[in-house]
């Protein structure tokens, strides 16, 4: 028998957010919040890249589409910026449904 789903939970309303995922597996048009990045998995430049263009714990994310051929790239948008991820980079961010 598998352990249920984590839920993350909103420390100020106490409310659950819903089911954590990576940002690759969020469904295009599907607004949502990051919960975390896990920025051992990327490179010195690229992370330092997405902290410049605000990625940031609690930010708002939307996925707009995904590239025809593997995927990839994600089309996503932070605030009123639209950005193209690599699906691996997309990998490294975790979301949950806003």
């Amino acid at each position: 028998m598998r352990p249920a789903e984590p839920t993350l939970i909103d420390n100020h309303s106490q409310q659950p957010y819903g089911r954590a995922m990576r940002l690759d597996e969020l469904p295009p048009r599907h607004a949502a919040k990051i919960a975390g990045i896990d920025w051992s998995m990327l490179d010195g430049k690229v992370a330092r890249r997405l902290q410049e263009l605000g990625f940031d714990e609690g930010v708002a994310i939307e996925t707009l589409h995904r590239g025809p051929i593997g995927l990839d790239p994600i089309a996503v948008r932070v605030g009123r910026m639209t950005i193209a991820l690599r699906k691996a980079v997309a990998g490294a961010v975790t979301v949950v449904p806003a």
